[in-house]
C-alpha cells in the first residue's frame, strides 16, 4: 500500500442554516484513505454520511477545512475543474441507481465515455468488459425497468468505472436492496478494489456489510472516528 493517501481530509466543517437555526453536519473532520483501501463510513440516517461524501467528491463545498483527492485540492477547485474531477478521477454510485430509463444497460454504461469522446471501438469494448466484470454481459440490451434492483445497481457500478476513476464514492449503494443483494453488491465492490486497483469509500448503515471493509469510519453528530472492525 502506498504511504501517500489518495484522500486527505483536514478540519472539514459544514453548517446548514435554516432561518436562525444552525445544524452542524460536519465538525472538524480529519482522516486519510490510502490507495487500494475499501473504507466504510458507518452512521445513522442524518449523521452526516452523505454530506461528507459530497465534500470529498466535489458535489458540495465545506465552510472550513480542505479535501485533497489524488493530488487535487478539491475544496480549492473552480467549478469547471470540479466537473473534470468528477468525470475523470472520482466515480459515484448512489442509492437510487441514477440510470437513464430509456437507455439499455450498455448505453447507460457508455454515457460517461461519450462525454469524453472515447473512440467508438474502444468504448464498445470497454462497455463489454465492464458488464462482464459485474456479471451482466447477458443483460446488455435490457433497460433498467427490465432488471432487478441488484442488477440495476451493478449497471450503476459498471458506469461509475467507465473512465477508470481512482476513487469510487458509494453513498448507501445497498440501501434499496434486500440483504442478500446488498451483500452481493458489497462483495462486488470489494472484488473491484482488488481487480481494478480502485479505492472505495462506501457509506452504509448495515452492520452486516462492515466485515467486508478494510477500515470503518464511524460518523455521529458530524464527528468522525475510527471504529474497530467487527
Amino acid at each position: 500500500m502506498s504511504s501517500e493517501p489518495l484522500v486527505l481530509v483536514e478540519g472539514l466543517r459544514k453548517v446548514y442554516r435554516t432561518g436562525p437555526r444552525e445544524v452542524v453536519a460536519l465538525r472538524d473532520v480529519s482522516f486519510s484513505v490510502f490507495p487500494g483501501e475499501l473504507v466504510a463510513v458507518r452512521g445513522r440516517s442524518g449523521s452526516g454520511k452523505t454530506t461528507l461524501l459530497n465534500q470529498i467528491g466535489g458535489l458540495d463545498r465545506p465552510d472550513a477545512g480542505r479535501v485533497v483527492v489524488s493530488g487535487h485540492e478539491v475544496t480549492a477547485m473552480p467549478d469547471e475543474a470540479l466537473l473534470e474531477l468528477r468525470r475523470d478521477v472520482v466515480g459515484f454510485v448512489f442509492q437510487s441507481f441514477g440510470l437513464i430509463p430509456v437507455l439499455s444497460a450498455a448505453e447507460n454504461v457508455g454515457v460517461p465515455m461519450r462525454l469524453v469522446r472515447m473512440p467508438v471501438d474502444e468504448r464498445e469494448e470497454r462497455i463489454r468488459l465492464l458488464l462482464a466484470l459485474v456479471g451482466l454481459e447477458q443483460h446488455a440490451n435490457q433497460r433498467p425497468y427490465e432488471l432487478s434492483g441488484g442488477q440495476r445497481q451493478r449497471v450503476a457500478i459498471a458506469r461509475s468505472l467507465a473512465n477508470r476513476p481512482r476513487l469510487l464514492v458509494a453513498d448507501e449503494p445497498t440501501g434499496q436492496l434486500d440483504s442478500q443483494s446488498g451483500r452481493q453488491i458489497m462483495e462486488l465492490l470489494r472484488a473491484l478494489v482488488r481487480s481494478e486497483g480502485v479505492t472505495a469509500l462506501v457509506a452504509t448503515h448495515d452492520p452486516s456489510l462492515l466485515t467486508l471493509a478494510d477500515r470503518v469510519l464511524e460518523i455521529s453528530d458530524g464527528a468522525v472516528r475510527e471504529a474497530a472492525l467487527t
